[in-house]
């Protein structure tokens, strides 16, 4: 079968990554037609806007989308191009595994669980304004039906892919409405899924567990700035950013990206490591049903860091992005 799926290059090292991914997903024999789109600088640049309509109705219209990394100004500039691609697209669920991998220096190398984020509301939404002078208020909106569908998405996610546990992360104590309301939602979809357990944990306790006994968890759901924070969090007990995935997922359409930034300060070298895209490409093959593809590309990846030769240079070994994906491609076809 025939794929048709929209390519955005992205900004600093994202050209070079995507390419290297790109590469590799090709490796696999998958039949892809690459559609390349702009979005951010680029696309402010060409035609006026951060988020081009051209790019849009690709998206929405192939259904899926590899994305590389996009910059966003700090304190100043035009707003995050991925908070409002989520929103244009309603990709309401960030699907982000944390797995660690062979030969990665961590804390918990048994380490494997799923966070799964509300991504279209919540203080993460950027709604604020200037009260008066030196006043400014930020909106926190938690509404039921963001809150069902997130919950919803979790439970459905663990029964599809084997996993037993769904934990939610709120701060209800303190925000009895907001995270009352979503920690209400959760509870009245853990009715739905009696073979799933079901528990939650006040955010700050959450994260002490993480840092103390992270095994514990298999899933956890939340809402939005949660999740940013917790994802982060996450991805430092397995090694960084650089080896994190994740996945926006919505009713018409997904979009797959590396969770860490555009580096610009490396970019062009030919030395940044892919392979948080390269495993963002892994979900994306299982979510169009590639699976035999998306195993290939997935042990190939591990036995690379798991002969430890073809390591790139943020692990301590010396391979620049090109090599490693060439190592990859090797595994796959030895």
């Amino acid at each position: 079968m025939k794929h048709k799926i929209t390519l955005v290059p992205g900004d600093g090292i994202g050209p070079e990554i995507v390419a290297a991914t790109v590469r590799v997903i090709e490796a696999t024999g998958v039949d892809i037609e690459w559609e390349t789109q702009i979005l951010g600088s680029q696309a402010l640049e060409k035609y006026g806007v951060t988020l081009p309509e051209t790019t849009i109705e690709s998206i929405k219209t192939n259904k899926v989308a590899l994305k590389g990394p996009q910059m966003t100004p700090v304190g100043k500039g035009f707003t995050s191009v991925n908070v409002g691609l989520r929103k244009a697209l309603d990709l309401y669920a960030n699907v982000r595994p944390v797995k660690a991998l062979p030969n990665v220096p961590c804390r918990y190398p048994e380490l494997d669980l799923v966070i799964v984020r509300e991504n279209t509301e919540g203080l993460y939404s950027g709604l604020e304004h200037v009260v008066i002078p030196g006043v400014v208020e930020s909106l926190k909106i938690v509404t039921e039906k963001a809150s069902t569908r997130i919950a919803k998405y979790a439970f459905e996610y663990a029964r599809n892919t084997d996993r037993k546990k769904v934990t939610a992360v709120h701060k209800a104590n303190i925000m009895k409405l907001s995270d009352g309301l979503f920690l209400e939602c959760f509870y009245e979809q853990a009715k739905l899924f009696p073979d799933i357990e079901a528990d939650d944990k006040i955010i700050d306790n959450c994260c002490m567990q993480l840092v103390m006994r992270p095994e514990q968890f298999d899933i956890l759901v939340m809402e939005n700035l949660y999740g940013d924070i917790v994802s982060d969090l996450c991805a430092g007990l397995i090694g960084g950013l650089g080896l994190a995935p994740g996945a926006n997922i919505g009713e018409f359409g997904a979009v797959f990206e590396a969770v860490h930034g555009s580096a610009p300060d490396i970019a062009g070298q030919g030395i940044a490591n892919p392979t948080a895209l390269m495993l963002s490409a892994v979900q994306m093959l299982n979510h169009i049903g590639e699976r035999e593809a998306a195993k290939k590309m997935h042990d190939a990846l591990l036995a690379v860091f798991a002969d430890g030769k073809s390591i790139t240079r943020d692990l301590g070994g010396t391979a620049k992005t090109n090599e490693f994906a060439r190592a990859i491609e090797e595994k796959m076809n030895s």
